[in-house]
């Protein structure tokens, strides 16, 4: 399956993580999956996967082949799993996409970069370690940061609030857009559409 993505979604495992603002990765990945009528399977590697086509291309040709992944392991150890199934469906950095909550973008926002650094996200830093690089997209899903003085480690492993669920529906379907353009058109297009003041 060589010259297909590898679009990553974070979280960590179980019902209790599942709504939580740290597992939004997770929750565009079912998005995605909805949308091309794809079904996870447990692969071998550690991750949930679903094969699809993603997007249409110019002319009307189905999109690229992209593997769905949600790891089954907590999210500081994505790395493993991640670097399995890229070694596994034969894909480069330059395929690999890494969908995660993000706190320094606000909630309802979709940023997307390729490289730099982490901000702190232990997800994306077990990844990095494993692949031995950086230098793979990322599509950051805004979960801004928390009110106060709470504790980002609390926050992000808390439900979205009672506002914020209102809106989260349109967040993921963004941030699946944002997914699909970045696989179907490149990264400086997908950064055009979504970091544009709306």
């Amino acid at each position: 399956m060589s010259g297909a993505w590898l679009v990553v979604g974070l979280g960590n495992p179980g019902s209790e993580y599942e709504r939580t603002r740290h597992n939004v990765g997770q929750m565009v990945l079912d998005e995605l999956a909805s949308r091309t009528g794809g079904s996870f399977k447990r692969h071998r590697s550690g991750a949930r996967v679903a094969e699809v086509r993603l997007g249409v291309l110019p002319g009307g040709a189905p999109g690229p082949r992209v593997v769905l992944a949600a790891p089954t392991s907590y999210m500081n150890v994505s790395g493993g799993p991640v670097a399995g199934l890229a070694k596994y469906f034969d894909v480069d950095l330059e395929h690999l996409v890494v969908v995660h909550d993000e706190l320094d973008v606000p909630f309802g926002a979709v940023r997307l970069k390729r490289g730099g650094g982490e901000g702190g996200h232990n997800g994306l830093r077990s990844i990095s370690k494993s692949l031995g690089g950086k230098d793979y997209a990322r599509v950051r899903v805004g979960i801004g940061r928390p009110p106060g003085r709470q504790d980002p480690a609390d926050f992000v492993l808390k439900e979205f609030s009672t506002t914020e669920k209102k809106d989260l529906p349109f967040l993921l379907v963004d941030a699946a857009d944002a997914v699909e353009e970045l696989v179907t058109a490149g990264l400086e297009a997908a950064q055009q559409r979504f970091h544009a003041p709306a």
